[in-house]
C-alpha cells in the first residue's frame, strides 16, 4: 500500500498559500453563473414549434420502445412460452413413457410368477441361477439386513453413511412403495428405467433356463422375489457398486438374498409377522432370521425379548460370529424432538456421536440410526466415523412412508406400520410429534394381526376411517370396520371405501374434533405399505429416490 504523505493530487507537500482556496471559490461561482445564463437564453429560443416537435418524436420514440420488437411480448405470453415443453424435453417425455411401458410389461411378467410373501424354503434355484451367471453377487462386499421392523429404514441409513464415505452403493429393499425400480438403488437413487431393462435382459435367458432345470424334477419356476434378487445383483455387478446394502424379503435362512457372504449382519427388533411362513412363535421367527449370520461375521443386533438373544448368541457362537448388542454395544445416550426428525447422541463400540441430526421422527428411528452407525463401523473395521461424515449422511436421509408428512392444511401423515410391533412404535412416535386431535385411515391385509394392530392405535386415534385396497390380499373394510368397532367403540368407526374421500373425511373429523386452535390436528394414513403408496400418489408425492 502506498504511504500517504499529506500532499494532494501529486501536488508537492509544501505549506498551501492561504489565497489559493478564495481565488478557486471565485473561480468556480463565475462557471456557475455562466452555466445558467448558457441555460436561460437557451430556453428564451425555444420555440412553441420545436417544442411541438420535440414531443411528437419523444411519443414516437417510446412506442417504438414499448413494441415486442424491443421489449419483448406481453408477459401473459412469455408465461405460456416459458410452460411449453422444449422440443427435446417432449422427446424426452415420450422416451420415458416408452421405457416405463417396457419397464411395466416386465414387471407384470415377472409378476406371473409365485408371489414374494410365499416363502420356498430352498436357495437352489437361485444358486443355480447366479452360477450360470459367473455369480455377480460375489463382485461385492455386502451388508445384510433381517429383523421384523426397521430393516428399511435401517438400510438407507446404512447406505447413506457408506456413500458419505465415498463408496459406490447398491441397496435392495422391498417391498417397493410406489414404484417397482424402488426395490433396487445405486449411489441412493433407484435404478434408471433403461438400466432396469437392461438387468432383466441380463438375467432372462438363465431365469428360463433354471425354470427349465427346475420343472424336469417336479419343481416350481423361480419366484418373483427371486427373479427381482437375481436383477439386483446383476445389476450391482454391472454399475460397478464397491458394497450392497441388502434387506431380506421375509426371514433369513431360506430367504433368496441369503446366497451372499456378509461380513455385517445387522438384525433389526424380531416380532410376531407372517407367522404363516416364519413360525407361530417368535422364537420360531428368529430361528428362521439368523440364518443371515456368516462365519467370521459382525452381527449387529438390536434391544431383543431375552429368548430372542438367546438364540442369536447361540448362532454366534456355532458359526464364530462377534456381536455388537445394543444396550451393551450401542446405546442412543439422548435424544430431542426437533422440525423435521429429532436430535440425537449416540454411543457406539468406537466412538460417541454427540448432536446429530437425524431427518427421521420417532424413538425407534434413534435406535435404527445406532445400528446404522454400528454396522457402517463394522464394515471399515470397527473404525469410528467422522462427524462429518455421519452428519452429512443422516441429517439428509428419508424414508418415504415412515411417519412422511405428504400434506398440509389439514396435515396428513403416511406410515407402513403393519403389526402389532409397527404399530405400538408409531403410536409412540404421534403421541410425541402430534399432540392434538388425531385420526387414523386405515385398510390391512387379511392376513395380518388386525386386532393386534388396532389395540396399538386406539389410546392414539380419536376417530378411525377404515378403507379398501385395490387387492385380493386386503381385508374388505367393512369386515375390518367391524373388528375396530370392537376395538374402539361404535362412535369412533367410519367407513368410507375410496381412500381420497377417506383422507377427506378424517381431516374434517380430526379439524371438528380438535380443541386447541394452537394446535394442529393430524390424519394418518396407516396399516399397510400399499396403502401408504396409493395415498402418496393421491397425494401428489413423487416416487422415491427419483423413480417417478
Amino acid at each position: 500500500m502506498a504511504k500517504h504523505d499529506g500532499s494532494a493530487f501529486g501536488v508537492d507537500g509544501g505549506s498551501p498559500d492561504p489565497h489559493d482556496g478564495d481565488e478557486s471559490a471565485e473561480i468556480r461561482r463565475i462557471i456557475e453563473f455562466n452555466a445558467a445564463d448558457d441555460a436561460a437564453q437557451a430556453e428564451a429560443s425555444y420555440t412553441q414549434a420545436e417544442r411541438e416537435e420535440d414531443e411528437a418524436l419523444d411519443a414516437a420514440l417510446r412506442e417504438v420502445l414499448s413494441s415486442s420488437l424491443i421489449a419483448g411480448p406481453d408477459p401473459s405470453v412469455l408465461e405460456d412460452v416459458a410452460a411449453e415443453p422444449e422440443p427435446d424435453s417432449l422427446e424426452k417425455t415420450a422416451q420415458d413413457a416408452e421405457l416405463d411401458a417396457a419397464v411395466d410389461a416386465i414387471y407384470r411378467d415377472i409378476l406371473t410368477r409365485a408371489p414374494e410373501h410365499k416363502v420356498q424354503p430352498s436357495l437352489e434355484r437361485v444358486r443355480m441361477c447366479l452360477d450360470m451367471m459367473g455369480n455377480p453377487q460375489e463382485s461385492f462386499r455386502v451388508v445384510h439386513l433381517t429383523g421384523t421392523n426397521g430393516k428399511t429404514s435401517t438400510a438407507r441409513m446404512i447406505e447413506a453413511l457408506l456413500r458419505e464415505k465415498g463408496l459406490r452403493t447398491g441397496r435392495f429393499t422391498s417391498p417397493h412403495v410406489e414404484n417397482v425400480r424402488e426395490r433396487i438403488a445405486i449411489d441412493g437413487r433407484a435404478i434408471s428405467r433403461e438400466d432396469f431393462i437392461q438387468a432383466w435382459e441380463d438375467v432372462q435367458p438363465f431365469v428360463e433356463f433354471t425354470d427349465a432345470k427346475s420343472a424336469e424334477t417336479g419343481g416350481p419356476r423361480m419366484s418373483f422375489f427371486e427373479v427381482f434378487v437375481v436383477m439386483a445383483y446383476q445389476a450391482f455387478a454391472f454399475a460397478p457398486v464397491d458394497v450392497a446394502v441388502i434387506e431380506v424379503g421375509m426371514g433369513g435362512t431360506w430367504d433368496a438374498t441369503n446366497v451372499i457372504d456378509a461380513g455385517v449382519a445387522v438384525l433389526t427388533p424380531i416380532a410376531l409377522d407372517h407367522e404363516r411362513w416364519l413360525g407361530a412363535t417368535v422364537e420360531e421367527i428368529a430361528s428362521e432370521k439368523v440364518g443371515i449370520i456368516k462365519p467370521g461375521a459382525v452381527v449387529v443386533t438390536a434391544a431383543q425379548e431375552p429368548s430372542v438373544g438367546e438364540i442369536i448368541a447361540a448362532k454366534a457362537r456355532e458359526v464364530g460370529a462377534r456381536i455388537e448388542a445394543y444396550g451393551r454395544d450401542l446405546q442412543v445416550l439422548s435424544r430431542e424432538t426437533a422440525v423435521g426428525g429429532q436430535m440425537i447422541s449416540v454411543r457406539t463400540a468406537a466412538a460417541e456421536y454427540q448432536d446429530i441430526p437425524l431427518a427421521l421422527r420417532g424413538d425407534f428411528q434413534a435406535e435404527n440410526a445406532a445400528l446404522a452407525l454400528a454396522a457402517a463401523e463394522a464394515f471399515f473395521d470397527g473404525t469410528a466415523l467422522s462427524g462429518d461424515v455421519v452428519e452429512h449422511a443422516l441429517m439428509a436421509v428419508s424414508s418415504p412412508g415412515r411417519l412422511e408428512v405428504v400434506r398440509t392444511s389439514p396435515t396428513v401423515v403416511v406410515d407402513a406400520a403393519h403389526n402389532p410391533a409397527g404399530a405400538q412404535a408409531t403410536a409412540r412416535a404421534l403421541q410425541e410429534y402430534y399432540p392434538g386431535t388425531r385420526v387414523g385411515v386405515m385398510a390391512m391385509m387379511a392376513d395380518k394381526d388386525v386386532e393386534g394392530t388396532l389395540g396399538f392405535f386406539e389410546p392414539v386415534f380419536d376417530a378411525v376411517v377404515v378403507t379398501d385396497m385395490p387387492t385380493d390380499r386386503a381385508m374388505d373394510a367393512e369386515e375390518l370396520a367391524e373388528i375396530a368397532r370392537d376395538v374402539f367403540g361404535e362412535d369412533r368407526v367410519h367407513v368410507e371405501r375410496d381412500l381420497l374421500n377417506a383422507i377427506d373425511a378424517a381431516g374434517a373429523l380430526a379439524e371438528e374434533a380438535n380443541e386447541e386452535a394452537m394446535i394442529t390436528p393430524v390424519v394418518v394414513v396407516t396399516g399397510s405399505i400399499q396403502l401408504v403408496g396409493n395415498a402418496r400418489r393421491l397425494m401428489g408425492k413423487p416416487a422415491p429416490d427419483g423413480a417417478e
